[in-house]
């Protein structure tokens, strides 16, 4: 690629989740356009093909987090975790862009049919995991459940220094996780943002200033880089924490609290400029292991699409600030 011409010609050649996306994002398209390309998500390509998996009861492959078989030893094992069960299918869906319409009564039949793995709790009530619920909260502000019960767990398990930790439930950890965080945070947005409820907002910028405070990236205690897992940009990068992916959150919540992207940012977009390609584009990492339904990026070392378009979007986002602050 040789133009950014040629680099959004090469976005736009893309599933209909990503298209949309990049109308909406990079070439500013009117409102009508990169809507009418988001409701293909449904009917054309990714989305489809995983609406078209979901099983009778509202589910996808018989489990809530775990296929149905996965700790009986029915289920196929192979490295990493299966992603293939209810709640990763539907952040997926979301995410993509799909109408909740699409889903019709989802909600309904996973409230009667869908169990967590941890003690058969309720789906839409959530379980102890704080990634996981951060997933539920989300998908059932979209999908119109009630999940007005699990939105108070948040700022009701945030721990002393601002953030969550996955392990704090069993007693492993009192320190937050960045990797939890950013889930946590990513979540409770997009509450926000579906039902207009800003009751976790302020919970939500405690987070936000647990991830400020170490600019991202680096640990609070010696200003060393917090993890490889930083640097390392994958898509799909299911729970996997990187600066690319704390950015592109990060612009988010900017976009939507209607503020000025934080000068605590600027390492970790430095970061990313650095690993973009002379062409535009960047690299996809080691992709997470574990069975799939279907590939959505490419294989390790190949420019990948999905990544191009949050690296680049988040780029675009910090220049415009910033040419705006110069003025």
């Amino acid at each position: 690629m040789t133009s950014t011409d040629d680099l959004h010609a090469w976005l736009l050649d893309a599933d209909p989740a990503l298209r949309w996306q990049v109308e909406r994002d990079l070439l500013d398209a009117p409102r009508d356009q990169w809507q009418a390309t988001r409701s293909r998500v449904a009917t054309e390509g990714f989305g489809a093909a995983l609406l078209r998996a979901q099983d009778p009861d509202g589910q996808w492959a018989g489990g809530s987090f775990f296929p149905a078989g996965f700790f009986d030893g029915d289920e196929p094992r192979q490295p990493g975790q299966p992603w293939t069960a209810t709640t990763w299918v539907l952040r997926d869906l979301r995410e993509w862009g799909v109408d909740a319409a699409v889903l019709g009564d989802t909600a309904a039949r996973l409230a009667a049919n869908s169990r967590w793995d941890y003690e058969d709790l309720p789906y839409w009530g959530g379980e102890v995991d704080v990634c996981i619920n951060a997933y539920t909260l989300a998908t059932g502000a979209w999908l119109g459940a009630d999940v007005s019960g699990l939105a108070a767990w948040f700022p009701a398990h945030q721990l002393e220094d601002g953030g969550w930790n996955c392990e704090a439930e069993e007693g492993e950890s009192t320190r937050s996780s960045f990797h939890s965080t950013l889930n946590a945070l990513r979540g409770m947005l997009q509450y926000e943002q579906l039902t207009g409820d800003v009751g976790l907002r302020a919970s939500r910028h405690r987070g936000q200033e647990y991830l400020l405070r170490r600019r991202l990236m680096y640990r609070a205690t010696t200003g060393a880089l917090v993890g490889d897992f930083v640097v390392r940009f994958v898509y799909p990068n299911r729970h996997r924490y990187s600066a690319l992916a704390a950015l592109d959150y990060f612009r988010d919540a900017a976009l939507h609290d209607a503020v000025t992207p934080d000068p605590r940012l600027s390492d970790a977009v430095a970061l990313v400029r650095e690993a973009r390609r002379p062409d535009g584009t960047w690299l996809q990492s080691t992709p997470l292991a574990g069975r799939t339904w279907f590939p959505v990026d490419v294989d390790e070392g190949s420019p990948s699409k999905w990544l191009t378009l949050f690296g680049s979007r988040v780029l675009r986002w910090w220049d415009a600030a910033s040419a705006d602050a110069a003025i």
